[in-house]
């Protein structure tokens, strides 16, 4: 199908031998379209743009394999663009209306294509999985298979939507990994969606996004627990109520690597059994260890758990752990049961501090240092909510 311009004007038919003074009527409204219509290797990263000269935009279909196309007006009602960009290789068809007030509309239509993507790249892994139910702290981390360049590019196609919408931004914490963190807690019992719209978004030279994904998980009912390892013990809220009190042994704090770390924490995964080595010491060593140990629920990336160990002389009494939080057995399992990923754990008294690229420590960061690890941040964009619209220029 070749594109069509068409304008529509309107006659007045006189009759009779009266004479009225002419009228001029408005010149219709040119309707310019980037792509252009027939274009065969159009660059799926720039996404589409239709602009109305002489007139507004009174409506406006895009479809790609019969889909509409989401995108929208600017507030002059002149110019649509695309929301997101488009995928590669695909055809899209346009059909756009400008109209002039007291003179003629113009339609244009037509269609064109997008160019092949030469490399792709896409997601590898997510944290939540997907319908996974979390806890209030869960953070939302995107592994991509390829490293990324053009950080700014990727995020800016990052989309989270909950049902109670939060103020949150994407971090970059490597190449090939992001994560998005609200400004405050995830308000408890909602579902949210996460969509990387990665179709056409070019992250490198020559590498562009072949799919979309996306993902939606729950936000469970809000437990949090503290520590306090001076006083040795442990207390678990459940929506503003205590359910558990737990006397617990931390780390000894005899080296820094036996000092329990103090922070927001959030509970990571879990194992029953997990078997638990001593870094760095070989069999026969002093504070050599090796050993399984139930019900045990990680905190960080550096070996710190809250597990069950019957070492009850110590509990609730004096720290004498290589690192971790134990507790007695049967509210070790209770702990481990209730538990879900991303239910903050905080824990005070020692001077240790948790790191925020620790595990899932990122709630260390002040609300302002965290920001600054956004691509949008650092482009002086609007990053809330991890989304921002395609904004391509005409040619």
């Amino acid at each position: 199908m070749r594109r069509a311009v068409v304008t529509f004007v309107a006659f007045l038919l006189v009759c009779g031998c009266a004479s009225f003074p002419a009228e001029t009527s408005p010149a219709p409204p040119v309707v310019r379209v980037w792509p252009p219509l027939d274009a065969k290797r159009a660059r799926p990263d720039r996404g589409l743009v239709i602009k109305a000269q002489g007139g507004t935009l009174s409506q406006v279909t895009v479809h790609e394999s019969g889909e509409p196309v989401p995108g929208g007006l600017d507030r002059s009602g002149t110019v649509w663009r695309s929301r997101w960009t488009l995928r590669p290789a695909a055809e899209y068809t346009v059909s756009a209306t400008a109209t002039v007030a007291g003179g003629p509309a113009t339609v244009a239509l037509g269609r064109f294509r997008t160019r092949a993507a030469g490399r792709t790249f896409q997601v590898a892994a997510t944290a939540p999985l997907p319908g996974e139910t979390v806890g209030t702290g869960m953070p939302i981390i995107i592994d991509f298979d390829t490293p990324v360049e053009d950080r700014a590019a990727v995020e800016r196609a990052l989309e989270v939507t909950a049902e109670h919408p939060v103020e949150g931004v994407w971090r970059w914490t490597s190449d090939t990994r992001v994560a998005f963190r609200p400004r405050e807690f995830w308000a408890p019992r909602q579902q949210v969606t996460v969509t990387a719209h990665l179709a056409g978004v070019r992250a490198a030279d020559g590498l562009h996004g072949a799919v979309d994904s996306t993902f939606v998980f729950t936000v469970g009912r809000s437990q949090t627990s503290t520590i306090d390892t001076r006083t040795h013990r442990m207390v678990v809220r459940r929506d503003g109520q205590i359910v558990q009190r737990m006397a617990i042994s931390a780390g000894m704090a005899t080296t820094e690597e036996y000092t329990t770390t103090s922070g927001i924490h959030l509970t990571m995964d879990k194992g029953n059994p997990v078997r638990m080595v001593s870094p760095g010491r070989d069999e026969g060593e002093p504070d050599f260890y090796d050993m399984m140990i139930e019900h045990a629920v990680r905190i960080s990336d550096t070996g710190e758990y809250v597990h069950a160990k019957d070492n009850l002389w110590a509990q609730g009494r004096e720290n004498v752990s290589h690192g971790c939080v134990n507790a007695r057995p049967d509210q070790a399992e209770w702990f481990y049961t209730t538990t879900l990923r991303g239910d903050p754990v905080v824990i005070t008294g020692t001077d240790r501090t948790l790191e925020w690229d620790n595990g899932w420590g990122f709630w260390q960061l002040p609300w302002e240092k965290w920001r600054q690890g956004s691509a949008l941040q650092k482009a002086g964009r609007d990053a809330l909510m991890g989304a921002a619209r395609v904004n391509p220029g005409l040619p």
